[in-house]
């Protein structure tokens, strides 16, 4: 696994394993962790109870492999996206 990543990245690639639309090839092509190192990540950055809950919700989970994916074009969008910067909400 890739050991030179900050918190931040750390961070960042926690919360996009959470989101249901992210998939993990996308956080491959962002961070350059394949789906096997983003598990062994969040198993090691999460409580054992949040990562079993984790892992319950992702396995078969279609939205999280492009392959899978029903759709070919468009994606998810938050309302808010241009505000956000560094998992922060800017000030309006």
């Amino acid at each position: 696994m890739n050991t030179t990543l900050n918190d931040i990245d750390k961070d960042r690639i926690i919360e996009m394993a959470w989101e249901d639309r992210t998939t993990f090839e996308a956080i491959q092509m962002q961070f350059g962790l394949k789906e096997q190192e983003v598990i062994d990540l969040m198993r090691t950055e999460m409580k054992p109870s949040s990562f079993r809950m984790w892992r319950a919700r992702v396995q078969g989970r279609k939205t999280k492999h492009e392959k899978l994916r029903e759709f070919d074009k468009g994606r998810f969008k938050c309302s808010r996206q241009r505000q956000i910067n560094n998992n922060k909400i800017s000030k309006r």
